[in-house]
């Protein structure tokens, strides 16, 4: 069975799909559990109970940011249980199958908040887990789109984005480089660029006017 993303769950109203991700989240009502499981799509809600007892007793063991495996049907929520606030708040899916795919040890900090309480070296430390904060994804989204703007923008407006090299020669200016030893040749080395501006004139001595890139300078 192919995997659906849980962004995509609202299209499989009872039907049965495969769906993986990390336990974001679980809580117990009574007999009956639920796990918020995320993925790159967002947040599904899954909901347990003791008919399936092969599910039911895999859940007792199962713990936040392990990734799971899940198979089941896709039904609609109660009235009072829909959460307007996430894409698939009307839905929730009934496991059949669930296989753990990966463990996870207890984090060193959560991932469920902004992380503004926690120290930047932690978070450098666990930068993998950092990035799966809902806060650094959204601005990750938000840079994709400024840059995908400026360059929709520049090139109706006919200009040409070219990469300039990145290892280029060291020169005689104020600032400081940073040097590359070259390999191949012992005792020499490149410098990362400070500017485009050389590359650039070059671009435009040879006709290419109307000339951008998103420039990496050291």
């Amino acid at each position: 069975m192919k995997r659906i993303l849980s962004s995509e769950a609202t299209k499989y109203l009872g039907k049965k799909i495969k769906v993986c991700g990390w336990v974001h989240s679980i809580r117990s009502h009574g007999k009956i559990m639920f796990i918020d499981l995320r993925d790159k799509g967002g947040l599904l809600q899954l909901v347990f109970t003791p008919k399936n007892k092969d599910v039911y007793g895999t859940i007792q063991r199962l713990g936040s940011e392990w990734v799971i495996e899940v198979e089941g049907k896709i039904q609609k929520r109660p009235k009072k249980m829909i959460n307007p606030k996430i894409e698939t708040g009307k839905i929730e899916l009934l496991p059949e199958k669930l296989k753990i795919l990966s463990q996870a040890k207890t984090l060193p900090f959560p991932v469920d908040t902004k992380g503004y309480e926690i120290s930047e070296e932690k978070r450098l430390k666990y930068r993998y887990l950092d990035l799966r904060r809902k806060r650094i994804r959204t601005n990750l989204e938000v840079r994709q789109k400024v840059i995908k703007f400026i360059r929709d923008f520049l090139q109706k407006q006919g200009f040409l984005e070219v990469e300039t090299p990145i290892l280029t020669k060291s020169t005689p200016e104020g600032a400081r480089d940073f040097l590359v030893p070259a390999r191949l040749h012992p005792g020499s080395f490149y410098a990362l660029p400070q500017s485009p501006q050389q590359y650039k004139q070059l671009l435009m001595v040879s006709g290419i006017e109307k000339y951008f890139q998103i420039a990496r300078c050291f």
